[in-house]
């Protein structure tokens, strides 16, 4: 049968010896019918096996021989825990490479057709979707500054997508980027009354601030977010001009000119689109402008991926576009502009990875072990694999109540 990068036997050249594990064989078989770019090698007990014959050559050193059986089984979910658990390692650290790989080649996909594999996705999805959303966003982004200090190099120690205007750029010049760029497309001005739901560290409201003038308001349901924001605030003697309140976004009251959201509707389950998206409209001025910056999905059917489910983000979810712009419209709310950042989101995460990879010795091992580590590896891989070869999305939608508004003929 010829694959799509040459014919089978290209498998059996490559092999020092048979292979005899059923799993092993199949995943070769689907990898060597389905790689588009690059070559993998395994080295396993049983000896080298290669697919592929093009392009850039990555070793993968198998130490335990269930790894494929857990990737066959598991997809993502199977390939992740067995890094975590040392099942195998990439050579020269090229595991976002990897993941690269084989996101192009479809494979995760072609193994979620597996009745087996959609069960234990299931299992998870309705496992975290009992937890309560506010318990879900703890369980992430309260389990220690510590770690988030190890991979957030920028001043603001902000988590979500920066704007990259060179590959080359650092996590300073990518957070001064965005944030920048968010308080522009939002024409903030001296004096305005701006809202950021789900506020992170503070970074955007002491930003536009300080830049711009406003009276900035942050909102989060993370305890650890808003102790670091109101330290944030008094170290830039913003008291008179800034504040942080600890709740949820259903609990918001006022009325703002501008509104920002970074980063937190992916956490905000869909049957509660509708009240996200109607708070919004609540607290908008008249002629008030909003702009909602969120991971999303940039498909058809929105299939999340159980790894990240089960171990980094219980809970979340990818909202699509059409979503998003069904609640504005819904609301009277006029689209202004739509830019989707993806591309952004994979500079962003492999300076993010670099950090981790320079800095995790540093983490107490009491607190993060070794499994623990490798687990949060994987993950920033995951995001720069996602942003470079799935169907991720992080779109930016410019929204207002006046119709009537005049806006620029170009974007910032």
């Amino acid at each position: 049968m010829q694959s799509a990068i040459g014919p089978q036997r290209t498998i059996a050249s490559a092999c020092q010896t048979p292979i005899t594990n059923r799993y092993q064989r199949f995943f070769v078989n689907l990898l060597d019918k389905h790689l588009q770019v690059g070559q993998i090698e395994f080295h396993t007990s049983t000896g080298t096996h290669r697919v592929g014959n093009a392009g850039e050559l990555l070793v993968v050193n198998v130490h335990r021989d269930d790894f494929f059986r857990k990737v066959v089984c598991g997809g993502n979910l199977g390939m992740g825990e067995s890094y975590m658990h040392g099942d195998f390692t990439v050579a020269d650290g090229q595991l976002d490479r990897l993941l690269t790989m084989l996101l192009t080649a479809g494979l995760d996909k072609k193994l979620r057709r597996d009745a087996g594999f959609a069960l234990r996705y299931l299992w998870v999805r309705t496992t975290n979707l009992i937890a309560a959303k506010k318990t879900n966003v703890r369980r992430h982004y309260d389990i220690g500054d510590e770690l988030f200090d190890s991979f957030l190099q920028d001043r603001y120690r902000v988590y979500s997508c920066g704007y990259a205007r060179t590959h080359d750029d650092d996590a300073e010049t990518l957070q001064s980027n965005k944030l920048d760029r968010i308080c522009q497309k939002l024409k903030l001005s001296p004096g305005q009354r701006f809202l950021d739901i789900g506020c992170g560290s503070g970074g955007l409201i002491i930003h536009a601030a300080l830049n711009y003038g406003v009276q900035a308001t942050g909102i989060t349901n993370s305890r650890s977010h808003y102790e670091r924001t109101k330290a944030a605030i008094v170290a830039n003697g913003l008291q008179d001009q800034v504040s942080v309140v600890l709740g949820d976004f259903s609990k918001i009251d006022g009325s703002f000119d501008r509104i920002a959201s970074v980063g937190m509707l992916e956490h905000v389950p869909p049957r509660q689109y509708a009240a996200y998206f109607n708070t919004i409209k609540k607290v908008l001025s008249e002629q008030g402008w909003a702009l909602v910056h969120a991971i999303g999905l940039n498909a058809r059917v929105n299939e999340n991926d159980p790894f990240i489910q089960k171990y980094i983000f219980p809970g979340s979810d990818t909202p699509r576009l059409s979503e998003m712009a069904a609640r504005i419209e819904g609301n009277d709310m006029a689209i202004v502009d739509v830019e989707n950042l993806c591309r952004h989101y994979a500079v962003t995460t492999r300076r993010w990875l670099e950090a981790f990879r320079d800095n995790q010795g540093s983490l107490d091992p009491a607190h993060y072990d070794g499994v623990f580590k490798r687990m949060w590896e994987y993950y920033l891989c995951v995001g720069v694999a996602a942003a470079l070869a799935g169907n991720l999305a992080v779109y930016q939608v410019l929204f207002t109540n006046d119709y009537h508004a005049a806006y620029p003929f170009q974007r910032v």
